[in-house]
């Protein structure tokens, strides 16, 4: 059992066309490139696959990839554009299954971390990586940094996207660690706007590297973007990548 929110039917058939700017040519050219030199000539697997936005573009780049996923609906819309026999996708949560084989690269995108809503989920997270790595491989995180130097005093919401067609805003919890992104979608013509919300538990970059040492992984590089970017406190996120030992 997971914390994490499932995406049912209607999301995962929307969600390709709501993430336009993260499919583009611009942002995966460099993301594949960025996984297809880490993964060489090993398999990498993709946790919480989804449709397939990277793991698609990547086996067709010539990187044997594979999957976990948790929602049915979403694999369904990534089994339209691949077969199993080319991607095999295994349903299930991605702190604890399993996939057979082993992998020069394990991967997770676009702060799908968060979705685990516990500390000792995101623990466990990251053991499962370590546990398909074969020696000197490489576990990838992609993940924001949480706005909060952005919170006034007695204030708990900050906006991150404020155009035409969609407002978006986080909530944040500070005890817990935990932030609620809400969204208003203006759907169609007729001027009415979807109510979407959904939980996630952030966490800083020393507190994954810690989590990474309790796996037995190293922390090997840390950047700003797939472009490589340096990292810096003005960061928005961060990309980060922990070796296992040879």
């Amino acid at each position: 059992m997971t914390t994490s929110e499932l995406w049912g039917p209607e999301s995962a058939e929307r969600y390709d066309a709501e993430e336009t700017e993260m499919a583009s040519a611009a942002v995966l050219g460099a993301t594949v490139g960025f996984f297809a030199d880490l993964a060489g000539d090993g398999r990498a697997l993709e946790f919480a696959i989804g449709t397939g936005r990277v793991g698609v573009p990547l086996r067709e780049r010539g990187v044997p990839v594979a999957g976990i996923e948790l929602s049915e609906h979403m694999a369904a819309v990534l089994r339209r554009k691949v077969d199993e026999e080319t991607l095999p996708v295994v349903l299930g949560d991605m702190a604890t299954t399993v996939v057979p084989g082993e992998f020069s690269l394990v991967y997770l995108v676009y702060n799908t971390i968060s979705n685990l809503l516990t500390q000792e989920e995101q623990v466990e997270c990251f053991r499962n990586a370590a546990r398909h790595l074969r020696p000197g491989g490489r576990f990838v995180v992609e993940l924001g940094l949480p706005p909060l130097r952005f919170l006034p005093p007695g204030q708990v919401a900050v906006p991150f996207d404020v155009s035409e067609r969609h407002l978006g805003f986080d909530t944040f919890d500070i005890v817990e660690q935990l932030l609620v992104s809400h969204h208003f979608t203006r759907d169609g013509e007729d001027g009415r706007y979807r109510r979407g919300a959904s939980r996630h538990r952030y966490a800083w970059p020393a507190e994954l590297d810690l989590m990474a040492r309790i796996a037995g992984l190293e922390l090997e590089r840390r950047v700003a973007d797939w472009d490589g970017t340096p990292f810096t406190q003005k960061s928005p996120k961060h990309i980060s990548v922990w070796r296992k030992s040879a």
